[in-house]
């Protein structure tokens, strides 16, 4: 914890990181809650939105592998504030755009600014708090996430309405600009201490090399995991506005409450997924049986997504979309926290982006099947079977590679990084 800090400073500092992660979702969300009014303006197929949102996805998954360096290198004050900066504008531009190759290009550079928010977030913790609050304010930030996406589908197509796709972009970029100022003027210019330069610089000699860490079983769960898990999140990020207005004719201006519902669902998911375990681990259970017996849990609760194809209803559809994005956030906390559970805290922040980077690419891959097959008339079929089995799949991926998970380092409380 930073010395001199008062505890309100302190407050104010877990307000704006909290804001910023709820921003960050609001400007990657925008495109697709606008999806409908932009694809009739200028004729988009769904194969060049794909593109729009893989742009996004790839920029992102690279960008992914080099934010933690930044951070540690420019500082946390300077390193977040330059990284929200960046995508405010990045989000700003998509208002002066009008063809897909632009838009591909700005989706692009969000995605890569956008890629800040994680390593800052868990930088943040670990900078103003002590070691017993950190998953607190790290459970803080992943539920920054939902509300982001509870707030863009409440707001967003109404601000288009009202005053223009091209305002929407340019008030949540603006908004980001403005939190920059508020972030520079509340942060101390010193944020350095003996505590985070241990964490911070005595681990940056004993880190391990990406090709010990891909010759590792466990590197290999944590890819099967998040690779198999992320493509359902961003597909559905992308696409849920699109498959409410296709599936059953919900203007843009109705389509707003039944996925800010989900996303809702989604945010209690993450409560739940650090909850359940927990209360497992404190009757008793081993870490392997409580960690795998809770996925296998979550992994059952998303098995009734693809019912959605067979409902006429908006609402139960909504409501069997919840429950997957409940279920899969439940699952994603527990893998980042299997992460920090297997592997030593020298090697868990390059194992996790080995991770990330594997999830951002499925996701990318799982965008541009979406365009394939929406242009090709299969529809939202494909996709919903592929959530509905996946995290069965990862499950077992995940019990194959790694029989018994072993906790690395025993003794030893360790936060599980953000995540969605």
């Amino acid at each position: 914890m930073v010395q001199g800090i008062g505890n309100t400073r302190r407050l104010l500092i877990v307000a704006l990181a909290f804001t910023a992660i709820m921003l960050n979702y609001v400007d990657r969300q925008i495109i697709a809650l606008l999806k409908p009014m932009l694809q009739t303006e200028f004729g988009w197929s769904d194969r060049d939105y794909s593109h729009m949102a893989s742009a996004f996805q790839f920029s992102a998954a690279v960008a992914f592998l080099g934010t933690g360096w930044f951070i540690d290198r420019i500082g946390l004050r300077r390193g977040f504030a330059i990284g929200v900066g960046a995508w405010s504008l990045a989000g700003m531009a998509h208002a002066f755009v009008g063809s897909v190759g632009g838009f591909v290009g700005v989706r692009a550079a969000l995605g890569a600014a956008e890629s800040i928010g994680t390593p800052a977030q868990v930088k943040t913790a670990a900078t103003y708090f002590p070691p017993e609050q950190r998953s607190l304010m790290l459970g803080v930030g992943n539920m920054a996430s939902n509300f982001g996406a509870v707030v863009a589908p409440l707001t967003i197509p109404a601000l288009a309405l009202a005053l223009g796709w091209r305002a929407a972009f340019l008030i949540a970029g603006g908004l980001g600009l403005v939190w920059v100022v508020a972030w520079l003027l509340v942060t101390p210019r010193s944020s350095a201490t003996p505590g985070e330069a241990s964490a911070a610089d005595g681990d940056r000699g004993a880190s391990v090399p990406w090709s010990a860490l891909l010759r590792d079983r466990r590197q290999w769960a944590v890819i099967a995991a998040k690779a198999l898990s992320d493509q359902v999140w961003w597909f559905l990020l992308f696409f849920m506005p699109d498959l409410f207005h296709r599936m059953f004719g919900m203007s843009q201006g109705s389509l707003g409450v039944p996925i800010a519902m989900i996303y809702f669902l989604a945010a209690l998911g993450s409560l739940s997924g650090g909850i359940l375990p927990t209360y497992l681990l404190r009757r008793g259970v081993d870490v392997n049986r409580a960690r795998k017996g809770s996925m296998l849990l979550y992994a059952c609760l998303i098995l009734p997504v693809p019912l959605v194809l067979l409902t006429g209803d908006p609402w139960v559809a909504a409501g069997l979309l919840g429950l997957g994005l409940f279920a899969h956030q439940g699952f994603s906390t527990n893998v980042f926290a299997m992460t920090a559970d297997i592997f030593p805290s020298r090697m868990i922040g390059t194992a996790i982006g080995i991770g990330a980077f594997a999830g951002n690419l499925s996701g990318m891959g799982m965008i541009e099947l979406a365009g394939w097959s929406l242009d090709n008339g299969h529809g939202y079929t494909p996709m919903l079977l592929i959530c509905g089995g996946s995290y069965l799949v990862a499950l077992l991926l995940i019990h194959l590679l790694v029989p018994r998970l072993v906790v690395a380092e025993p003794g030893v409380a360790k936060a599980a990084p953000v995540g969605h």
